[in-house]
């Protein structure tokens, strides 16, 4: 069995789960890639979206977007606590599973984990085939007509996404110096773009806009209607939201590279939420201060708006086409980002010996799980085809946020059982030492994430579609079966074998 991180020494206890050796995953990622790794994954183009499309989603929001931002914050805060402790006394590739394992049990953390796997598999196929329209957009606005329209056939759209998806498996595989220097200058250009939309928004205001519109359109801004304060609504939309923060675990996923993991890891996890939680409200404060909210509540309900459509009434179409690439630049980040995080889980999991070990295998030349890397790139390619036969993607971000929030609650529940059932693991915490701090925090984040799971859970059972497949959950219990399924044959064979399970998932991969 391949070495769980370092320098590639060997180690492990016996059994048929530890017999191999072969070369280790290598600590090469510092603080700065690490918090690259996190920002990049949560900050898509998803935010010239959702704020804005939320206004149709849930109707009645109105002037209370911030608001909701805020409640979803919370949750996502409370967890990367949780993230942040675990990750010091834990600090090994598939960060979640190995979490949740040592803490709670060794088959909710594969079954968990597995669920997550295949939503943020399926995710990187999704955000490989949107990003096509932002390309067909800024070449529109660029007047490249032919372009544009070459890039909305089929054939073209998931040719470009083949390649963008298999490309960023080629700098994963290459190891962790070039991916690095791809991610780390892609997310201060991303930055960069971004902030077009925050300096816009709060250059003009409404009148602005008015007058813009007069002269564009000649109509007027509709009249803000009464917009009550409602629980019920705030909580369905903040539900929606806290999907924008889903992502920072994969910092967690490569703690089997970090640098000095104790001190990185934890600051790079609290380093990614306060980052994009900031610009997040700052781009949708931006964008609700130049845009009346009416309007944007009236035009939602006829045609799908973004960010730069809404500016595009005040900004020249240079600046627009920024905006655009911007939010292509957001999405190309979320490749490599993803693709890091669920390698590393496929990786822990064969390091365990409940996947096959070939899974486990690292490339003595880049140090990397190139086996699982191909592995999981495979799984998003399926993800870049269902989107395109189906003619929808939704399906597939849903699936992620029920696993996602799953995962969470585990990470909390994890924190709350690791002193009982690992109290020598647990002595190892450097964040959130005191075990008063570490029951408010894992307590507040059950209680939180549950109500938002509830939440959408049930937005899910309700919402009136065309088949019960088309229902997130009920796929998602699939899933939650298929693992169930493998972790038992997998488990039953090692015993079998005459590994001692018990202390296998008592303990850490060697490094």
């Amino acid at each position: 069995m391949t070495n769980g991180g370092g320098t590639g020494g060997a180690g492990g206890s016996s059994g048929p789960a530890r017999g191999k050796q072969s070369p280790g995953l290598s600590r090469q990622l510092g603080l700065l890639g690490l918090t690259a790794t996190g920002i990049c994954a949560m900050l898509g183009a998803a935010i010239n979206l959702i704020p804005i499309m939320l206004q149709r989603n849930v109707p009645g929001i109105g002037p209370h977007v911030l608001t909701s931002y805020f409640l979803a914050a919370l949750p996502a805060l409370v967890a990367a606590v949780a993230y942040a402790s675990l990750s010091s006394a834990m600090p090994r590739a598939g960060g979640s599973y190995i979490y949740v394992s040592r803490s709670l049990s060794p088959f909710w953390g594969f079954v968990a984990s597995f669920s997550q796997w295949f939503g943020l598999s399926i995710a990187i196929g999704v955000v490989s085939y949107v990003l096509v329209p932002f390309l067909r957009d800024i070449a529109g606005a660029v007047g490249w007509a032919g372009v544009a329209e070459a890039l909305d056939t089929g054939p073209i759209r998931v040719g470009i996404a083949l390649a963008f998806l298999w490309t960023f498996v080629i700098v994963n595989l290459r190891g962790l110096g070039i991916y690095e220097r791809t991610l780390v200058p892609m997310m201060f250009l991303m930055f960069a773009l971004g902030s077009v939309v925050i300096v816009a928004g709060f250059l003009f205001d409404h009148g602005d806009f008015a007058s813009a519109l007069m002269a564009t359109e000649g109509r007027a801004v509709p009249a803000e209607p009464a917009a009550p304060f409602r629980l019920g609504s705030l909580l369905a939309a903040a539900a929606l939201l806290f999907s924008s923060f889903i992502g920072f675990d994969s910092i967690a996923q490569a703690g089997g590279e970090a640098r000095n993991p104790g001190r990185n890891l934890p600051l790079a996890t609290g380093l990614a939420v306060v980052t994009v939680g900031t610009f997040y409200l700052l781009f949708t404060a931006a964008v609700y201060h130049a845009v009346p909210w009416s309007f944007v509540a009236e035009e939602a309900q006829l045609r799908d708006l973004t960010a730069p459509g809404l500016l595009g009434y005040l900004l020249p179409w240079y600046w627009t086409v920024a905006i655009v690439a911007g939010a292509a630049v957001a999405l190309i980040n979320d490749l490599p980002a993803m693709l890091l995080a669920v390698s590393r889980l496929m990786f822990a999991w064969a390091e365990d010996g409940i996947f096959p070990r070939a899974a486990a295998a690292v490339n003595a030349r880049w140090r990397t799980p190139h086996v699982a890397l191909v592995g999981s790139g495979l799984m998003a390619t399926v993800g870049i085809l269902g989107s395109h036969l189906a003619g929808d993607f939704f399906l597939g971000i849903d699936i992620l946020v029920t696993a996602m929030l799953v995962n969470f609650l585990l990470m909390c529940l994890s924190l709350l059982n690791l002193a009982r059932r690992n109290p020598e693991r647990a002595a190892r915490i450097t964040v959130l030492k005191g075990r008063t701090g570490q029951l408010v925090v894992g307590t507040a984040g059950v209680i939180l994430l549950t109500v938002f799971l509830a939440v959408h859970i049930n937005k899910d059972l309700t919402a009136d579609v065309a088949a019960w497949y088309f229902h997130s959950t009920w796929v998602w219990l699939g899933v939650m079966a298929l693992a169930s399924t493998i972790f038992i044959v997998r488990v039953t064979r090692m015993q079998r074998e005459g590994a001692d399970t018990g202390a296998l998932f008592r303990e850490l991969p060697p490094e």
